[in-house]
């Protein structure tokens, strides 16, 4: 009806000798359309598809759940020291779905058993501990993607206790993680395909890389002088910073969901925070205030456009660019944020740190005598020396076992 109104109304006013006969005619239609109902609402008479995308806000973290993928989307935290000084402890957490996800849509426990594929958290059960409720909520399938076994507890591991200790340098750590399925180019033909995946009778989502995007603060640059002196070295970044406004610095960083080495370093996996968005679909921190001219910077010597090889190394030399923000918003005072791997190295503990830590999680939750000495000899045939923390770890564990054994030598429950 309302087409024949326009023609009617186009010809009356192109024929119409005095303006008011037109005016008349529009008046008509006008009224027309105020009478028809609209299409929009019509179509979304009955409601529209609801994607199950909203947030979700736990003790500890906040998620966005993928309900076709039975994976997080993202997963955001803040770490603060006091934050990770809680007793919390996982040993006494299961695995299971999270009440808050609708049962059709959530994975199970059975969907990973015998499929090649460990329980990943997004949210690490590490940065739970400040209570029993945020470390059991860490455990939801919500918060889990399938991910590759020396992958979960070797690089990813490494990767979470960086994360962690950026805590000790800094105020205020910001953490987004989640998984990402992205194309591959085939050998022949050069053509892009994505494919990843899936386990279980629920189809979980295999994701061929995960993603961290990391942002730390301090609330004045004089708070960290190891940090002011690392922007010091081959940068002129320092001058002009302002010691009145906050520090801040960026690392965005996707790594391959497969096996990755101790000889590979973080930086290694380095890219833009702006790159990130563009493979994951999501825009981070969307809230801190970016300028037109520079959003964020490429790392020299990546190469985004083949995300199938994301584990290539930089060129020899190549230096990550810092992303530009404005200076009134806690900038560097020339209206940039700092690239997180130029100002704290991003270096990831190396094999011997990271063996002890491994040892001291196991003698930490040594549940008999036995089982603590072997953990102590596993640690010797490497030609490993315990440390002091762990040397005390032991003591005080062993002391603990010894008053609940039984003459009998059985521990009591």
């Amino acid at each position: 009806m309302s087409h024949v109104w326009r023609f009617v109304g186009g010809c009356a006013c192109g024929a119409a000798v005095s303006s008011g006969c037109c005016l008349a005619v529009l008046n008509l239609y006008r009224a027309e359309e105020r009478e028809a109902p609209g299409d929009h609402e019509e179509i979304g008479r009955y409601g529209l598809p609801a994607t199950g995308a909203e947030v979700h806000s736990y003790d500890s973290y906040r998620l966005s759940y993928d309900r076709a993928k039975r994976t997080p989307r993202w997963v955001a935290e803040h770490l603060t020291d006091r934050k990770l000084r809680g007793k919390a402890e996982r040993k006494h957490c299961r695995f299971r779905p999270d009440p808050n996800i609708p049962e059709c849509f959530s994975a199970v426990n059975d969907d990973y058993l015998g499929s090649g594929w460990s329980r990943g958290h997004m949210a690490p059960a590490g940065d739970n501990k400040q209570s029993e409720r945020s470390m059991s909520e860490s455990f939801y399938l919500s918060n889990i993607v399938p991910q590759n076994y020396e992958n979960n507890a070797g690089f990813w591991n490494r990767l979470e206790i960086y994360c962690r200790e950026l805590t000790r340098r800094f105020q205020d750590v910001w953490i987004v993680s989640g998984p990402l399925t992205l194309p591959e180019e085939e050998e022949e033909g050069g053509r892009k395909m994505v494919s990843y995946q899936v386990i279980g009778k629920h189809n979980v989502a295999v994701p061929t890389h995960l993603f961290k995007a990391i942002l730390v603060r301090n609330n004045s640059n004089n708070n960290n002088q190891d940090v002011n002196n690392n922007m010091a070295v081959g940068s002129d970044q320092s001058s002009s910073s302002s010691s009145s406004s906050p520090f801040l610095a960026l690392g965005a960083f996707i790594v391959p969901n497969r096996p990755i080495g101790f000889d590979r370093p973080l930086t290694d996996f380095q890219i833009s925070l702006e790159e990130l968005e563009r493979q994951s679909g999501l825009t981070f921190f969307p809230r801190l205030p970016r300028t037109s001219g520079n959003r964020t910077s490429r790392p020299a010597g990546r190469h985004p456009d083949n995300m199938a090889d994301a584990t290539a190394a930089p060129e020899k030399g190549a230096s990550s660019q810092v992303v530009g923000l404005s200076p009134e918003h806690g900038g560097l005072g020339d209206g940039l944020t700092a690239d997180l791997c130029e100002v704290d190295g991003c270096r990831l503990i190396g094999l011997k740190e990271f063996t002890l830590y491994i040892a001291g999680r196991k003698v930490g939750g040594a549940r008999s005598l036995a089982k603590l000495e072997r953990f102590m000899s596993d640690l010797r045939a490497q030609d490993i020396q315990p440390d002091d923390y762990l040397t005390n770890l032991y003591l005080r564990r062993k002391k603990e076992l010894e008053d609940q054994t039984r003459p009998d030598g059985k521990t009591l429950p």
